[in-house]
């Protein structure tokens, strides 16, 4: 079944190529800038897309999602797909100039990951863990908010966590005790530190913590950002980033985790990035995306149906 679908989906592929006008005599390249929280899934998703259309080579990029977007935008370089890890980043740094559109089409969680040897191990869950990290000689680190999504999510979980714990001054609390040396360019980054015992624990997606087999602390869903229903609660936390232009800052606000896509207006194969988003869209990327921890919004969401190619409208609903 599952060769059939993909000769199916092959035949699809060919006949989208052909008709944008790629050749199938010569090889061909996808660009895929990304976040790094989807390295893995996006890795399996170009070896597969790959065996569908043989003559296309995948070269991915993954960096911090606002970093992804910043290469395009303020570097000049060239991708074909841009997967970011929160799709007001793609709002933000890239509309209108860069696209007009996105794609909603995974979802995700912050937890706290951890090792066995971490300090503290065998007493940490849900409901002290701001006890633990705050105690003398445990390190605990994040991505920087500047850079990556799970950066300034952090942040807002730290903040709704004062308010849900009723403990005043949390935030602030946890602030002091993350210094400079314990934050990374992007999430994926601090697993090292983790395995080397450089830190105690760092603030992941449970999709990280499950695809690297790191123990990890589930939060509540009222600040883990995974919850639809508590999304008016997320949106009491807000913090500034880095904004597009050099010294301006943008506003953050809690909202569930939502994963996006989007092709540039600049793409050099437009062709070959909507033949890589149906793939990613259809069963297949489905599949993967939810065997890596990161479950697939399905139908997927977008900004403005009439903004998207043709090719992917069927793919996806306006999110309200």
């Amino acid at each position: 079944m599952k060769k059939l679908l993909r000769a199916g989906l092959g035949a699809l592929l060919t006949m989208t190529l052909v008709v944008a006008g790629a050749s199938c005599a010569e090889k061909d390249t996808l660009t895929v800038f990304h976040a790094g929280s989807l390295s893995v899934p996006f890795e399996t998703a170009a070896g597969e897309f790959k065996e569908i259309y043989s003559n296309v080579d995948v070269e991915r990029e993954p960096a911090g999602s606002r970093t992804t977007i910043r290469k395009v935008t303020e570097l000049g370089k060239l991708a074909d797909v841009i997967g970011s890890a929160d799709y007001i980043a793609i709002e933000q740094l890239m509309f209108p100039d860069f696209t007009e559109w996105y794609i909603i089409f995974a979802s995700n969680e912050i937890v706290i990951a951890y090792t066995d040897e971490s300090k503290y191990s065998d007493e940490i869950n849900k409901h002290n863990w701001h006890q633990i990290l705050t105690r003398e000689g445990v390190e605990y680190g994040h991505s920087d908010p500047d850079a990556d999504p799970c950066g300034y999510r952090t942040l807002l979980v730290w903040q709704l966590a004062e308010q849900y714990y009723g403990m005043p001054g949390l935030y602030n609390k946890l602030m002091a005790g993350c210094p400079d040396k314990n934050t990374r360019p992007k999430e994926t980054e601090l697993i090292a530190l983790l395995q080397s015992g450089e830190l105690d624990y760092a603030f992941q997606y449970r999709s990280i913590a499950r695809q690297h087999n790191l123990r990890f602390v589930e939060l509540p869903p009222q600040i883990n950002l995974a919850d639809i229903q508590y999304q008016d609660f997320y949106a009491t936390a807000e913090v500034e980033v880095a904004g597009s232009k050099p010294g301006s800052t943008q506003t953050q606000i809690g909202q569930p985790i939502f994963y996006a896509i989007t092709i540039p207006k600049n793409a050099p194969r437009t062709d070959l990035g909507i033949a890589f988003l149906k793939f990613l869209l259809g069963p297949e990327g489905q599949a993967i995306m939810e065997e890596n921890g990161q479950s697939p919004i399905v139908p997927a969401l977008t900004n403005d149906l009439q903004k998207l190619p043709l090719e992917l409208r069927s793919y996806a609903i306006e999110k309200r």
